[in-house]
């Protein structure tokens, strides 16, 4: 009945009064906005295994202690390095794992003595996360924290747990949860506002296994983004570490966590909420897409190991993942790894600085744009002109209110689409077969308030082979 009053009510021009009323959707807070407008970030992966010679076994590692401490040993580390590499990508924010699947903190903890001061490393008063914070602060990247509580091989932590039930094991428990709190409280305090909080694998039902962590990033990083338990997230993973969300891809979601509480529902169909989203759900949250730069040929490298240059990404593909994720209203987190020197590796960095200046290079000059609140937008050019790209963005600070749309060119002074689709949300790149005109337009032609454009920009791209 609702979209049959819609219906007849747009006939007759009077959707305003009805969208006045169908206001009450969600929208981004500040912290979720400046998750949208970077655009790409960096997670920079480091811990003990980088320095063993071995190939990185996740299933091995996050069982096995590493047997001496001291093979770490950066002898050139250099935190300004990686930040630079980052800022040459194009990413605005990075975060770097303070701890990982060895429990080793990268850090000068308080509470968790299996860190850098227990190193022969300048003398157990390195502090890498200090460093890498100082570095993002001054090449103007927002930092960010990894923290891998889920697993620990020195303490025998396997998903949240210490096998076993005897009191002592449950002593174990305790100390581990309140352990965890404590670093949290230590990386929330020492280091000024961070960008995210990033639990790796969630931080798990407080009521359960998992350390109560939420209360304490709520009160020493109120700004910070959350990910996440099984009570909050403040975006989603786009269910697979592909660097790329499928299309359309929603911001928000049905209820306002994304962890295992509901697996029944987010892992259905290989997470499918998780990649799509839900176009009616009542959460801001997100879409992040992930991936390796060394992700090449069947390799999905998240640690540096040698002789592995041959797996980073070539620069076609990156912009394929950069098109299918910040393009597709996804937020991209690119996964880099230092070597065994403490620098990220020289390929590693030329690749990132082909990659941002390919980005820069296609979609930094539109050949026409527009923008505005309304349902048409026209794009008008003294001559024809060569068109192979649409990029669309919603004012999302107003929620996403576009449900569907087309693009067309005129051509023999009738519209021709040459494009549809559905969602648009912070950015759509939308790619089309080469085509020539002298009038473009889009039309949104459904909606669920009055539509307001950020940017429609039109491009005729040159792409590197």
């Amino acid at each position: 009945m609702k979209n049959i009053l819609l219906f007849l009510l747009t006939i007759l021009g009077l959707t305003t009064k009805v969208w006045a009323q169908n206001n009450d959707f969600p929208k981004p807070t500040l912290s979720q906005m400046a998750w949208h407008e970077a655009e790409i970030g960096a997670l920079i992966s480091y811990d003990l295994h980088v320095f063993d010679g071995k190939n990185y076994n996740q299933a091995y590692n996050r069982i096995t202690p590493i047997e001496d401490i001291n093979i770490f040993n950066p002898t050139q580390l250099d935190t300004d390095q990686w930040v630079k590499a980052v800022k040459a990508m194009g990413g605005k924010f990075a975060v770097l794992t303070a701890t990982h699947e060895t429990g080793f903190a990268l850090y000068q903890s308080d509470v968790n003595p299996y860190c850098m001061k227990a190193l022969k490393f300048q003398a157990g008063k390195g502090d890498i996360v200090r460093d890498f914070v100082n570095s993002c602060r001054k090449y103007g990247i927002a930092p960010g924290i990894y923290l891998g509580i889920r697993w620990n091989s020195y303490l025998g932590v396997h998903d949240f747990r210490i096998e076993g039930e005897s009191q002592f094991v449950k002593n174990r428990q305790i100390a581990y949860k309140k352990m965890c709190e404590g670093m949290v409280k230590e990386l929330c305090t020492r280091y000024g506002d961070l960008f995210m909080i990033w639990f790796d694998g969630g931080a798990d039902d407080p009521t359960k296994y998992g350390a109560d962590v939420l209360p304490i990033v709520e009160k020493y990083q109120p700004k910070c983004l959350f990910y996440h338990n099984a009570q909050r997230a403040d975006f989603r993973w786009g269910g697979s570490e592909s660097g790329t969300v499928p299309y359309p891809c929603w911001a928000t979601f049905p209820f306002p966590f994304s962890h295992s509480a509901q697996k029944e529902i987010v892992f259905k169909g290989d997470f499918k909420l998780l990649k799509e989203g839900d176009k009616d759900g009542k959460y801001w949250m997100p879409a992040m897409s992930d991936a390796p730069l060394r992700g090449f040929k069947g390799r999905h490298e998240w640690f540096w190991e040698p002789n592995d240059d041959a797996h980073i990404f070539p620069l076609k593909n990156l912009m394929d993942m950069y098109e299918r994720s910040v393009g597709h209203n996804s937020t991209l987190i690119v996964g880099l790894t230092p070597d065994d020197r403490g620098l990220l590796p020289d390929a590693d960095v030329r690749r990132l600085t082909e990659w941002g200046d390919e980005i820069k290079s296609r979609f930094s000059n539109p050949l026409k744009t527009t923008s505005g609140e309304g349902t048409v937008f026209e794009l008008k050019f003294d001559k024809k002109q060569a068109v192979n790209y649409f990029v669309l963005q919603e004012d999302i600070t107003q929620g996403e209110r576009v449900r569907a749309f087309k693009m067309e060119v005129e051509m023999n002074k009738k519209w021709k689409t040459i494009a549809e689709g559905t969602n648009i949300g912070y950015k759509h790149i939308r790619p089309v077969d080469l085509i020539e005109g002298a009038k473009f337009r889009l039309t949104i032609t459904q909606s669920t308030a009055p539509p307001r454009l950020k940017n429609v920009d039109i491009f005729n791209v040159m792409t590197k082979q």
